[in-house]
């Protein structure tokens, strides 16, 4: 039985966000608890996968050899909790580009698919906005939303009925701990 599969956003869920963007691993930090989820979701046999829009790529804020380095702290921090990422999908175009893979178009879902041969529809997906809710329902994932982040203004605006659908956590490490108890009562 292959591993299930998890999704992450991954600013303003894993590490803090500014509207100014992420341009160095100097100014990536995880927010509190957010490695320890990741490690701790990895350990209970998820394959761990984060799904990101970078535009700052596209708008020449930084380069992808800056945005691999970033990831690669990540996936150090990560490893010395003990736990791994599967995989890091980005987008690096901006909004005005009209590309397939910034979401919420499911580019980024399919490339997932792709690199695994699976599909997406069933797994968990922990974003802080609408685009990352959206993705999740068209392509059929169980969306959670975080208050970290943007999660709180999105929790404010969002259509009721949307939300109503939608578990809502305070951060990435009670969404996770609610996700390892789901799938073990699910086992059992």
């Amino acid at each position: 039985m292959k591993s299930p599969l998890i999704i992450l956003d991954r600013d303003g869920v894993i590490n803090h966000d500014s509207d100014e963007y992420i341009k160095s691993e100097d100014e990536w930090f995880p927010l509190a608890g957010s490695i320890d989820a990741i490690s701790e979701l990895s350990k209970s046999g998820f394959r761990v996968c984060v799904a990101t829009n970078q535009s700052g790529l596209g708008r020449g804020l930084f380069d992808e050899f800056t945005l691999a380095r970033m990831h690669e702290l990540m996936i150090s921090l990560v490893e010395e909790k003990g736990g791994s990422i599967s995989g890091i999908f980005f987008c690096p175009h901006r909004p005005d580009e009209g590309c397939e893979c910034r979401k919420p178009k499911p580019g980024l879902l399919n490339q997932i698919e792709e690199q695994f041969s699976c599909s997406v529809a069933g797994s968990w997906f922990v974003g802080d906005t609408e685009k990352d809710i959206d993705v999740a329902l068209a392509k059929g994932c169980k969306p959670i939303l975080v208050l970290t982040g943007k999660g709180t203004l999105t929790q404010s605006i969002m259509d009721p009925a949307k939300l109503a659908k939608v578990p809502v956590f305070d951060d990435l490490f009670s969404a996770a701990m609610f996700i390892i108890a789901d799938h073990n009562n699910a086992a059992n």
